[in-house]
């Protein structure tokens, strides 16, 4: 008689992020239960049409041993009706998920925070720790950092073990956003105006960021119910060095210039890229040493990340 296999829940599941992570828990011989909008016809779906605080968990919690809640409000014009949204999916959308999870006996619970709860940048300070006060700016980052404080209360009057993972820049084959943009410019041969930049910063492969999953849940202490990590690749570069990385990956040639910074960052505010901004020009440091020090070892250096990354067909 074979063995049943333990169930996870991933929210988000069609996105980028969830669609390397369901691969990596079923290669481990993991059951996935899918959340999705809309029928897609993919084995193990569970149709919830939105995340908030009222939404029917029930049936897709049924059985269920670990919940990986990926599914997040993220970009959103800011509006009148921003601050309502972000709540209801960010926060209380998380929360309604966490209660009914616990509820249903689910023993693990791991929520994708991000790095943006302690800021934006560390310029002149040392490396971000998880013991660090939360200072989140923006209201994507507010509400993780809301979402974070409500899971803590929960696991301590629950059962359930809760992870929290706090990443910075993820990056992967289907990556959008930021990387995706990057990514274009360096195929292109586009010239970037980074040389010049002298920053420091973490980024996350989407491999290490799997391993790492799945590493907590087979290895968390069932004693600790409520933990925090942050999580990166070990290597710390500077903006020009990571574009580099990202040419040699896609077998270009790198074609940087540079401009002053403070010339730069008011280019990138002038234009409405304050988002490009923060993620180019300053320093994001993490201390990752509580990760490691739970056993686990990132899977892939930077420069086998950003290989991953780059279909073959595009190099």
């Amino acid at each position: 008689m074979s063995e049943t296999k333990p169930v996870a829940l991933v929210t988000g599941a069609s996105g980028f992020i969830g669609r390397h992570v369901v691969c990596a828990l079923t290669r481990e011989g993991w059951s996935i239960r899918r959340t999705v909008r809309r029928p897609e016809g993919t084995d193990g779906e569970v149709v919830i049409a939105s995340v908030g605080p009222e939404t029917d968990w029930q049936a897709a919690l049924e059985g269920v041993d670990a919940v990986i809640h990926l599914a997040a409000r993220v970009h959103h014009k800011n509006d009148e009706g921003a601050v309502e949204l972000y709540r209801n999916v960010n926060v209380e959308g998380t929360l309604r998920l966490a209660r009914c999870a616990a509820v249903a006996g689910v023993r693990h619970f791991i929520f994708i925070s991000t790095v943006l709860v302690h800021g934006r940048s560390n310029d002149g300070r040392a490396p971000f720790r998880e013991c660090d006060v939360p200072t989140p700016r923006g209201l994507y980052a507010t509400s993780k950092a809301a979402a974070e404080a409500g899971l803590s209360a929960l696991a301590h009057d629950s059962d359930m073990r809760i992870s929290v993972i706090r990443p910075p820049l993820i990056y992967g084959a289907g990556a959008k956003g930021n990387f995706a943009l990057l990514m274009r410019a360096v195929r292109r041969g586009l010239p970037l105006p980074f040389g010049a930049i002298r920053n420091r910063r973490n980024f996350l492969s989407v491999q290490n960021l799997s391993s790492f999953i799945l590493h907590r849940l087979g290895h968390s202490d069932p004693a600790s119910k409520f933990e925090i990590f942050l999580l990166a690749d070990r290597e710390q570069v500077s903006t020009p060095e990571f574009v580099r990385c990202l040419a040699r990956a896609a077998g270009k040639s790198a074609r940087l210039f540079g401009i002053p910074p403070s010339l730069l960052s008011a280019v990138l505010r002038v234009t409405g890229r304050q988002d490009m901004h923060d993620g180019l020009i300053g320093s994001l440091e993490l201390d990752i040493s509580k990760a490691i020090a739970t056993g686990w070892q990132p899977q892939v250096t930077l420069e086998e990340g950003l290989r991953l990354a780059v279909p073959d067909q595009q190099r």
